[in-house]
C-alpha cells in the first residue's frame, strides 16, 4: 500500500502542534466532564455516595493509567511507522496494539471485580461506604475494557495526526454520558432510580456505544485497523514494539494513581468529609489541566514522526514552545482557581467542611500546574522518541523520593495543607528536571551522525 502522509514533519511548528492539540482540548474537555459531571449528580445524594465515588477514584485512575500508557506505546510506535514510510506496519501495529489491550483490560478487571471489597477496605473506606462502592465498582469494572479499548484505538489517529476525529468523537460521548446520568441516577424519564449505581450505568452504556464508532473508524472509515489474525511470530513482534514504550509509560501513569490512594488514605485519618472534599478537588483539576493533557496527547507523535524522519530541529523549537506554554498557562490556572475556587467548589456542596478541604486544594496545588504540564509533555516527548525509561523514572522519583517522604514530613506540621504543599513542591522540582533532562536528549540526537 502507498506510504501514510507523515502530516507532522513539514510546516510551523508552533501553528502545527496549535491545530494538533485544539480538538484534543475540546474531545478531553468533554471527557474529563465525565467525573465532574458524575460528581456534580452524585453530590445531589449527599456527602455519603460522594465520599464513597471519592474512594474509587484512585482505582479508577489506575486503570485508566493502564490505558494511557498502552496508548502511548500503540501512538509512539504507529507514528515512527508512519514517519519512516511503513504504512503496512502502522497498520499492523495499530491492529495488534487493540487485540492486547483488550486481553489485558478484560483479566485485569475481572481481578478486580473479584477483589472490590477487600481492596477499598485497604485503602480506608468505612463499613458503611463499601456497600456504596460496590455498587458503583462491580458495574465499573464491566464497562472499563469499554474505555480502554478506545483509548488506545484512538492513539493511533493521534499517530496520524488525526486529532479531530479524536476529539469529535470523545466530545459527543461525554455530552451523551451527562444527559444519561441524572436519568438513571434520579429515575427520571420513567427510568428505575439507580442512585450512585446509576451513575456506573451510564458510564457502561457511553462507553460501549464508544468502543463500536472507534472501531468502526479505524477499520471502514481510516482503514488503520486490519485482521487481527496473524502468525504468531508477527504479532509477539508488534507486541513487544508497543510495550517497549507502553510498559514503562503505563507503569508511569500508574504511579500518579498509586500515590493517590496513598493520599486518600493520609486524608481518610481526617474523616468522609475530607474525603469528600478531596474527591471534589481531584475531580476539578483535571479539567483545568486540559490544554496541558491535550499538549501531551499530540506531542508524542509529533515527536515521534519527526525523530523517524530526521527532523531534529523541529524537535528542539518543539520544546522551546513547550517551557513558554506552560509556565505562561499555568500562572493564569494558578490565578484563576485561586480567585475562583471557592464559587466553583460551591457548585458541587453546600456543606462548609467538605468545600472548606476543596478550596486549599484549589488555592495551593495550581502554583504548580504549570511545572507539571510541563513533566507530561517532556515525558510525552520521551515516548515519542521510543526512549520511554525517563519518563518513568522521572514518575518514580516524583513519587517515592520527593513526594512521598515531603508528604510525610509537612504533614506532621500543617496537617492538610502540608499535603498539598508537598503536590505543590513535587512538582515544581520535577518539571525542572524533565527539562532539562529532555533537553540533553535532543542535544544527543542533533550531535549523532
Amino acid at each position: 500500500m502507498p506510504p501514510m502522509p507523515a502530516t507532522m514533519t513539514e510546516g510551523s511548528v508552533p501553528r502545527q502542534l496549535r491545530s494538533l492539540a485544539l480538538p484534543m482540548v475540546w474531545g478531553l474537555l468533554a471527557t474529563m466532564s465525565f467525573n465532574v459531571v458524575d460528581t456534580f449528580f452524585v453530590a445531589q445524594l449527599g456527602n455519603t455516595p460522594l465520599a464513597a465515588m471519592s474512594f474509587t477514584f484512585p482505582v479508577v485512575m489506575l486503570l485508566t493509567s493502564m490505558g494511557i500508557g498502552l496508548g502511548a506505546g500503540t501512538s509512539s510506535a504507529v507514528a515512527r511507522g508512519v514517519g519512516a514510510g511503513d504504512s503496512g506496519r502502522a497498520q499492523r501495529l495499530a491492529t495488534d496494539a487493540v487485540t492486547l489491550t483488550l486481553l489485558l483490560s478484560v483479566t485485569v478487571c475481572l481481578l478486580g471485580w473479584l477483589t472490590i471489597d477487600p481492596l477499598f477496605t485497604l485503602l480506608g473506606a468505612s463499613a458503611e461506604l463499601l456497600p456504596l462502592i460496590h455498587q458503583y465498582m462491580s458495574i465499573w469494572y464491566i464497562s472499563a475494557p469499554c474505555l480502554l479499548v478506545p483509548m488506545v484505538a484512538l492513539a493511533s489517529l493521534r499517530a496520524m495526526g488525526l486529532s479531530q476525529i479524536q476529539g469529535i468523537l470523545m466530545g459527543g460521548a461525554a455530552l451523551f454520558n451527562a444527559a444519561l446520568d441524572p436519568i438513571l441516577i434520579f429515575g427520571l424519564l420513567g427510568a428505575p432510580e439507580l442512585g450512585l449505581a446509576g451513575a456506573a450505568w451510564a458510564t457502561l452504556v457511553t462507553r460501549s456505544i464508544t468502543l463500536l464508532l472507534a472501531l468502526y473508524i479505524l477499520r471502514a472509515r481510516v482503514g488503520l485497523l486490519v485482521s487481527p489474525f496473524a502468525p504468531w511470530t508477527r504479532l509477539l513482534s508488534s507486541w513487544r514494539a508497543v510495550v517497549h514504550v507502553g510498559v514503562p509509560a503505563m507503569a508511569a501513569n500508574m504511579i500518579i494513581p498509586l500515590a493517590s490512594a496513598i493520599v486518600v488514605m493520609m486524608v481518610a485519618r481526617y474523616g468522609n468529609d475530607a474525603v469528600a472534599g478531596l474527591g471534589i478537588a481531584v475531580r476539578v483539576e483535571p479539567v483545568a489541566l486540559i490544554a496541558f493533557y491535550a499538549l501531551s496527547g499530540v506531542i508524542g507523535p509529533f515527536f515521534g514522526q519527526n525523530h523517524a524522519a530526521g527532523k531534529t530541529a523541529r524537535l528542539a523549537e518543539a520544546q522551546r514552545l513547550l517551557l513558554l506554554f506552560c509556565i505562561g498557562f499555568g500562572v493564569l490556572l494558578a490565578v484563576f482557581l485561586l480567585v475562583f475556587g471557592s464559587l466553583i467548589t460551591g457548585m458541587f456542596t453546600d456543606h462548609p467542611d467538605v468545600a472548606a478541604v476543596a478550596v486549599r486544594y484549589l488555592a495551593i496545588v495550581p502554583i504548580s500546574y504549570g511545572a507539571y504540564g510541563l513533566v507530561m509533555s517532556c515525558n510525552a516527548a520521551f515516548n515519542g522518541l521510543g526512549t520511554p525509561w525517563p519518563a518513568m523514572l522521572l514518575s518514580l522519583c516524583r513519587v517515592l523520593l520527593l513526594f512521598l517522604p515531603l508528604a510525610g514530613v509537612l504533614q506532621f506540621f500543617w496537617g492538610l495543607n502540608g499535603l498539598f504543599i508537598a503536590t505543590a513542591t513535587t512538582n515544581v522540582v520535577v518539571g525542572a528536571w524533565a527539562w532539562r533532562w529532555l533537553r540533553r536528549q535532543l542535544q544527543q540526537e542533533t550531535a549523532s551522525p
